[in-house]
């Protein structure tokens, strides 16, 4: 029997919606259910062919465990040591590598030491940091944001050196990075299932959460729409994604990729609304009966590089 599981947090109707679509189609020798976890024994297999990971960013032990599992044969989606690696300012980076337009994006010293971190820690930094050069190179308005985060948390828009460094002064230890502020006239967010798969849903992140997915949006450009298609791909495939939503922010008709480390998206039906909800349970659910019946080898060598050569 090969068994697909979901591991997951506050998700009230993503989880089950999903098991219960991968059991109704009734494949032979195929069976999804939500995993129970205790003690995890080393090197030991977890007994699933494929685990679909919705929580493992925010609960170490998770990540212990799937770790664990790849180890010993079972497919994660996402991989667990590729999610691992990344962060928003190295995505940005391999983004203007590979072709795709990205906002001008700077990473900035923390504001604060790190715990368990002293003046000396930081004796490489340059100080103070050249901050005329900075905002030359990255102009207002900018956004403010973690180098790796999510969820619109410590995000700050900021239109003069003031209010920067107000809010710089506001970011505590984390890692911020400072970056272009793109101002759209269309918004995109797109799912990407599978590297193949693409979903491209209107967005309107300046709305209340509950209703930014945009439901009554005007007419697109195919050709806009092609581009978003296509980058979404380029993006999700030299990452390693199977599951990630890309947004994009498209100012003069050229669609900026904004936001695309999010290997586990929401996909809450009070959020998304019925159709897309729809569409993310039943792509998921055959992207993971797939490769629970594959012969796929879950450890196989992955490189950024080979994406960086074409």
């Amino acid at each position: 029997m090969k068994k697909i599981g979901i591991i997951y947090g506050m998700e009230t109707t993503f989880p089950p919606a999903l098991v219960d679509r991968i059991n109704s189609w009734q494949i032979d020798g195929v069976v999804a259910e939500h995993i129970k976890i205790g003690g995890v024994r080393m090197a030991e297999p977890s007994g699933y062919r494929v685990i679909i990971d919705r929580i493992s960013h925010d609960i170490p032990f998770y990540r212990a465990y799937l770790k664990n599992t790849v180890l010993n044969g079972t497919i994660v989606i996402n991989n667990p040591f590729w999610w691992g690696a990344d962060d928003k300012f190295f995505n940005y980076a391999l983004a203007s590598k590979i072709g795709v337009a990205v906002p001008r994006t700077v990473v900035l010293p923390h504001h604060k030491h790190p715990p368990g971190t002293t003046d000396l820690s930081m004796r490489n930094l340059i100080y103070p940091l050249n901050w005329e050069e900075v905002m030359e190179y990255i102009g207002f308005p900018a956004f403010l944001k973690p180098y790796s985060g999510g969820g619109w948390k410590s995000v700050y828009k900021v239109h003069s050196p003031e209010e920067l460094f107000t809010a710089y002064d506001d970011s505590g230890d984390l890692c911020m990075t400072l970056q272009q502020g793109i101002e759209f006239t269309e918004y995109f967010r797109c799912y990407v299932v599978g590297q193949k798969a693409v979903h491209i849903m209107q967005y309107d992140p300046r709305r209340p959460h509950a209703h930014r997915y945009v439901l009554d949006g005007p007419p697109v450009d195919p050709r806009l729409l092609q581009r978003v298609h296509d980058d979404a791909l380029t993006l999700c495939r030299a990452l390693g994604y199977d599951l990630n939503t890309v947004e994009f922010a498209v100012q003069d008709g050229i669609p900026y990729a904004i936001d695309f480390l999010n290997p586990a998206p929401d996909a809450d039906f009070n959020s998304v609304g019925p159709v897309n909800f729809e569409w993310i349970v039943n792509e998921v659910g055959k992207l993971a009966v797939e490769k629970a019946l594959s012969d796929e080898d879950p450890a196989r060598e992955m490189r950024w590089a080979s994406f960086l050569r074409g």
